[in-house]
């Protein structure tokens, strides 16, 4: 318990910092899994080819990689400067996109056929039925896998403490560093994780008994 009073504003920011790095990350692959969903049912060749490719590499990739790449390649070829933060979320969101875009392509091909032709014949573009039509159908389907995609981010967040960002995992190797017990301040950093998994959790349960609700 001492470890917790005595360094409770290191355990703040480093929990403050895993959820905004979650958060931002989270937004990110949301969008991106979104688009490259759009592209994977396109019936355009090119954009499937690039969805299908995006989704094989990254997937395929492993995250500590992802992060190599983020913080040793981008900012010296792309973006020169660039925050540890904005680097961590890049790769943490790139990295879930993929995961996101199966879900919400596998909740796309449970909507019936008949709903796009029938979209098609009123006149309506492919972006036009795939926003206005099949994606709210997809929604209820999407959402289950969903909560699951966002708790594994959660948890891979803790590869940015090693690169600079300040998380829940930096702090715990600061502290572990400085010959506090390292049992006490594992316990700490697994109850700050399971307070935000358990809110994830508990928001996709609300999100998805509203759903059925309005069904």
């Amino acid at each position: 318990m001492n470890v917790l009073l005595d360094h409770l504003p290191q355990f703040r920011e480093g929990f403050l910092g895993t959820l905004a790095l979650t958060a931002a990350s989270a937004a990110l692959a949301l969008v991106l899994g979104i688009i490259m969903a759009g592209f994977r049912v396109s019936p355009i060749p090119p954009l499937r080819a690039f969805g299908t490719a995006w989704v094989t590499l990254l997937r395929n990739t492993p995250l500590t990689l992802l992060f190599l790449v983020a913080f040793f390649v981008v900012p010296q070829i792309f973006f020169p400067g660039t925050s540890p933060f904005v680097l961590a979320m890049v790769a943490l969101g790139c990295y879930t996109s993929t995961f996101v875009c199966e879900a919400v392509r596998s909740g796309i091909n449970t909507v019936p056929l008949g709903q796009a032709e029938a979209a098609r014949s009123l006149g309506m573009s492919f972006a036009q039925t795939l926003r206005l039509i099949v994606l709210p159908q997809a929604t209820r389907t999407v959402i289950p896998p969903m909560s699951s995609i966002f708790i594994a981010l959660t948890k891979n967040s803790a590869i940015a403490g090693a690169f600079s960002n300040t998380e829940l995992f930096n702090v715990s190797k600061l502290l572990s560093d400085k010959g506090f017990a390292i049992g006490w301040i594992f316990l700490w950093i697994a109850l700050c994780y399971l307070v935000i998994t358990f809110t994830i959790s508990g928001a996709f349960r609300l999100l998805e008994s509203r759903l059925e609700v309005a069904r």
